[in-house]
């Protein structure tokens, strides 16, 4: 069993995320490294712990990381949260989803950047997201989004959460192309940067490969509604697929699509699918449609 220890106060609350665990006859007589590793604990958040005046603690005293663990003890790690938060952004209007003391989720809106960088500061899903979190605490998007792409994204409210959840998350995007797709399909074309753009993808035979699976939810006799889930997490990679086969999605201008109803390209993150990084539990979150992908389908 897992469970969260109580004894949070004062500015250890704010800077510290406290995890115990009992442990269970099956890991009698380990090395609390290697249970820690196990668990998912990055040898570099190892080090870390041990260099953490009571990193890790069993039956409340100090231990070391080679000291052997046995059934009924009570195993604790202390996780620094400390570090460097954006300004928070004002007038935030970017609704949180889900959050706990591990991770929290927003949807982010369309024509908002993830990250902050020379042309956005302050008002980006970093700034958002500094609005829910603890203050002097990093912000750990485990993946992003395209600027003008709009759906769910899920931060890590501390590095054993951020290691635990990159590359293993689930996500469920729609999308509306121009043309008419009828059952499903599986399309495995390698993708690179195209030499004359430091923006632009394209299909090229000596990229990296990307698989993109997909479902055709829906068509009006002129654009097809679509469900994709990703094999890769390729720049672009959706859009330069759709656009390659002939069936860009709406709104987006730098592979073809037309603008005409959407003013950006028509992609979502509706669904992720992970398990929990502390609990563990499998979990779904879900947000609806924004308004202008609402007035497409």
């Amino acid at each position: 069993m897992i469970y969260n220890s109580p004894e949070f106060t004062g500015l250890l609350f704010l800077l510290m995320r406290v995890i115990e665990f009992e442990i269970k006859e099956k890991d009698n007589k380990r090395q609390i490294r290697d249970f820690l590793r196990d668990f998912g604990v990055s040898a570099s958040l190892l080090a870390k712990l041990k260099r953490t005046e009571n990193g890790i603690t069993l039956n409340g005293s100090f231990a070391r990381a080679i000291d052997e663990i046995h059934t009924g003890d009570h195993l604790s790690i202390s996780i620094e949260n400390k570090g460097k938060m954006p300004p928070m952004l004002i007038n935030n209007d970017v609704k949180k989803v889900f959050g706990d003391e591990d991770i929290l989720v927003l949807n982010k809106p369309p024509m908002m950047p993830v990250h902050e960088s020379r042309n956005h500061q302050g008002d980006t899903l970093a700034n958002a997201a500094a609005c829910y979190m603890k203050s002097d605490t990093a912000f750990r998007a485990v993946y992003r989004l395209d600027r003008d792409t709009s759906g769910l994204v899920l931060i890590a409210e501390n590095e054993l959460a951020a290691c635990k959840l990159a590359g293993r998350i689930k996500k469920d995007y729609y999308a509306v192309c121009k043309g008419i797709l009828t059952g499903s399909g599986t399309i495995d074309l390698p993708i690179k940067r195209m030499s004359d753009s430091i923006i632009k993808r394209g299909v090229s035979g000596n990229g990296e490969r990307a698989v993109t699976h997909w479902y055709a939810v829906k068509n009006n006799g002129i654009n097809t509604l679509l469900k994709i889930n990703l094999e890769t997490g390729r720049t672009h990679q959706i859009r330069v697929h759709f656009s390659h086969l002939g069936y860009p999605l709406l709104g987006d201008s730098l592979y073809g699509g037309d603008c005409e109803k959407i003013s950006r390209q028509a992609l979502h993150c509706k669904t992720i699918y992970f398990n929990h990084p502390i609990s563990e539990k499998p979990t779904v979150i879900d947000c609806d449609f924004p308004k202008d992908f609402k007035g497409l389908i």
